[in-house]
């Protein structure tokens, strides 16, 4: 038995249209998995490869995840739901999220819209006893000067992802997350582009590289998996050692 054999498996990442999410979506077709993902553009011919975008095989649906009525009215084309994977998100920079409005647009994104989506899909992941993986972040376990409703959000996922867990486990869902160290996407090119911060990253790391979306994949499968059948709440720290 091949326990990453995802063959008949229905899977649908939100945030799936790049970046970490893209990957995770890519690494379970790779498996077998008939995939769907969501993002904010209204075709997938919007989006290219120098974006950190591969839609090929992948089921393709626009959904604005901080518009609250998109998501309750939300009808993908399948009936049966086997993993669900949150991984939507969004940082401001310049200090844009000291202005209460960039701060409500964050933890909407990062934070609202997780129990938004993990509520709308309640019904299909009980029926199928399915897995629900949220992509946080590490700065939930330290400060990030600069952004406090990112930081305050994916602390809240962590939360969020310990409740559900305990919360779902008696409908067979099983809730479990990845927090992702400095990957390299499209999010964190204002580190990655700049040669003295990309320095003073990797110094920090053990491992001495980015992290890519397959690295964070790897813990998604792992997770949706048969291999991670006594799992519950936990939040796996894929980092390269970032915060040891």
């Amino acid at each position: 038995m091949n326990e990453l054999d995802f063959g008949g498996k229905q899977v649908l990442v939100v945030g799936g249209s790049s970046g970490i999410g893209n990957g995770i979506a890519q690494s379970f077709r790779g498996k077998g998995a008939r995939v769907a993902v969501c993002g904010t553009r209204d075709a997938a011919s919007d989006y290219s490869a120098d974006e950190g975008s591969q839609l090929d095989g992948l089921d393709y649906f626009r959904l604005d995840v901080s518009d609250a009525q998109a998501i309750e009215t939300f009808n993908p084309a399948f009936d049966r739901l086997d993993a669900l994977v949150l991984a939507q998100g969004a940082v401001l920079y310049s200090r844009g999220e000291f202005e209460m409005s960039g701060f409500r647009k964050v933890l909407e994104v990062n934070l609202i819209s997780l129990m938004a989506c993990a509520t709308r899909f309640h019904p299909m992941l009980r029926d199928s006893r399915g897995a629900l993986i949220i992509v946080s972040s590490t700065a939930a376990y330290h400060s990030t000067m600069g952004n406090p409703a990112y930081n305050a959000s994916k602390t809240g996922a962590v939360g969020l992802t310990r409740t559900l867990g305990e919360a779902w486990a008696a409908d067979g869902i099983r809730v479990n997350g990845i927090a992702p160290g400095l990957v390299d996407t499209k999010m964190t090119r204002v580190t990655t582009s700049n040669p003295k911060r990309l320095e003073a990253a990797l110094s920090r790391i053990p491992l001495k590289r980015l992290g890519t979306p397959a690295d964070m994949a790897g813990a998604a499968l792992f997770l949706a998996s048969p291999l991670s059948s006594y799992i519950v709440g936990q939040t796996i720290v894929v980092d390269g050692g970032l915060i040891l």
